[in-house]
C-alpha cells in the first residue's frame, strides 16, 4: 500500500507540475542499490559481521532508495522490529516525497534557472 501510496504523489505531482523522465530511473536505480545494501547488512547480521550503519540506509530511503528498502524490508525481514528505525524511515520517505514535490514546483525551477 505505501508505494502506490508514493506512486500517486508522484503522478499527481507530475500532473501539476510535470516530474523530469530522469526521475523515474533515479528511483529505479536508487530502490535496486537500496535494497541490496539491505540485503547485505541481513547477512552480516546472521553473520555476526560488521553491519550497515542505520544512517546510510536512511540516507539511501531518502535520495530515492526508499521503494527498495520497503521492498527489502518485506521480502527480507529486515528492520521490521526496531520502532525507532521504523519512525525514522517513514520520515525519510515522506521527506523524499515532499522533496520531489519541491524540486518539480514553478519556484524551483525559477531558483535553479536563476543559478
Amino acid at each position: 500500500m505505501p508505494l502506490v501510496l508514493g506512486a500517486a504523489v508522484a503522478v499527481a505531482v507530475d500532473l501539476v507540475w510535470r516530474v523530469p523522465a530522469w526521475v523515474g530511473l533515479v528511483y529505479v536505480v536508487m530502490s535496486l542499490v537500496t535494497f541490496a545494501v539491505y540485503a547485505r547488512d541481513k547477512a552480516a547480521a546472521r553473520d555476526r559481521r560488521w553491519r550497515v550503519a542505520e544512517s546510510t540506509l536512511h540516507l539511501l530511503a531518502l535520495v530515492g532508495g526508499w521503494p527498495g528498502a520497503l521492498l527489502a524490508q518485506e521480502v527480507l525481514r529486515h528492520k521490521t522490529v526496531k520502532a525507532s528505525f521504523r519512525a525514522t524511515f517513514w520520515c525519510t520517505v515522506v521527506a523524499n516525497l515532499v522533496l520531489l514535490a519541491a524540486l518539480c514546483s514553478p519556484a524551483a525551477a525559477q531558483i535553479l534557472g536563476t543559478l
